[in-house]
């Protein structure tokens, strides 16, 4: 036990309100001072905050200060703990990869015996989803049947008369019509950027002789005009009327006898396909012959596949007719576009059709999603290309 003492001073004096005086005794007089008590008044206030934008500044590098102590004191442990983590991370996200490959593109589909068609009839089954031929011409758009063939003389200026399409007509069947040979003759004169898109009531100019429009650039010259299209210089100046061989910069000529370009021809043709699918996938299978990846025997690849998830939307590669969609045990679910011109496109293994038979489709509208219905090994798109009744390497038309 501890003793504490206390010395009590002498209590300070305080204001003094009246004194007395006691009567005199045999002592002597005292005197007592009388004290009132005194009276204070406190109200409460609101408690200051002492923290101070000094104060943070100060106590934020003080835990700086022991947090970089603890690191350098700590630097293998945290290291190590770091690389386990990200291992285990890594780990993590490979087996995960691993998973959805092995889901999404691996695994044989089991067929009952029944049921598996003969890999052989694979290009006689697609054949018979192809449908007659439109346009018939060559890459050079030459009409390959000329019925009452004339020679043409481009010694006369060239004329025009004017065509109202009508309903079944077809670029090449319109050119046939006016005893052209090449339908790139009318898409030139009437700039028709996409053949596909003709529609009845179109008016369209016919010239009375095959050629292409041009306009003249500058520095252009009759002599390099002729030299670039290989025309004949009198013949030039006969069709256009021309007196003098002064160009302006402007003016438009025709070209006696001269064709499109093949890549010009094509763009108008509509024959660039644009990839059917817009979301992330990989090529898995060309077109050609390859090793069957159920069967394991050599066969023909009728198109090309695209690996994507299950429910990846299809889009159309090109704007035309739905003229098919159904099931078979080879394709799944599948559709067929007919883009005219000769050319049709088939989207089969579909999980869902959305597009249905009769449907016009823009290029690039949703037609079905991806699955991996009928002859198939996991979920993917096979897309197909015919022109003119024959398959086509759907790399050499898609851009």
């Amino acid at each position: 036990m501890e003793i504490i003492s206390f010395i009590q001073e002498k209590p300070k004096s305080r204001p003094v309100f009246g004194r007395i005086t006691l009567p005199k005794t045999r002592t002597k007089n005292l005197t007592y001072n009388l004290y009132t008590p005194e009276l204070k008044k406190f109200t409460a206030q609101k408690v200051r905050n002492g923290i101070s934008v000094k104060s943070l500044l100060r106590n934020l590098g003080h835990a700086l200060t022991l947090t970089a102590d603890f690191i350098s004191s700590n630097i293998k442990t945290i290291s190590i703990t770091l690389l386990i983590s990200l291992a285990l991370i890594s780990l993590a996200f490979a087996g995960f990869k691993i998973k959805t490959h092995f889901v999404n593109f691996t695994g044989p589909l089991p067929l009952e015996t029944g049921h598996c068609l003969d890999l052989e009839n694979l290009d006689k089954l697609m054949e018979e989803f192809a449908l007659q031929t439109q346009e018939m011409v060559d890459e050079r758009g030459n009409l390959l049947e000329v019925e009452n063939a004339v020679v043409q003389s481009f010694t006369r200026p060239v004329t025009y008369q004017n065509y109202k399409v009508r309903s079944g007509d077809t670029i090449s069947g319109i050119a046939s019509k006016f005893g052209l040979r090449n339908i790139s003759t009318l898409i030139s004169v009437n700039d028709i950027g996409n053949v596909r898109q003709l529609a009845a009531g179109q008016r369209l100019r016919i010239p009375s002789i095959d050629g292409i429009v041009y306009t003249v650039k500058s520095g252009d010259s009759l002599s390099s005009i002729v030299t670039k299209y290989g025309c004949k210089l009198n013949e030039l100046l006969d069709v256009n009327e021309l007196t003098s061989e002064t160009l302006s910069k402007g003016q438009v000529l025709f070209i006696p006898g001269a064709a499109m370009d093949a890549a010009s021809l094509r763009n108008a043709m509509g024959e660039l396909f644009r990839i059917p699918i817009a979301a992330k996938f990989r090529w898995t299978s060309p077109y050609g012959s390859r090793i069957d990846p159920i069967a394991g025997v050599k066969s023909f690849h009728t198109g090309t596949d695209l690996a994507c998830p299950t429910g990846t939307p299809i889009l159309a590669a090109m704007s035309g007719r739905v003229t098919t969609t159904g099931i078979n045990r080879v394709y799944g679910n599948y559709v067929i576009i007919d883009h005219g011109n000769g050319y049709q496109t088939l989207y089969a293994h579909m999980s869902k059709i959305i597009a249905s038979k009769g449907q016009w489709v823009s290029q690039g509208t949703r037609i079905g999603l991806v699955g991996s219905t009928g002859y198939s090994t996991g979920p993917h798109l096979h897309f197909t290309v015919y022109k003119n009744g024959k398959l086509v390497d759907p790399m050499s038309v898609l851009k």
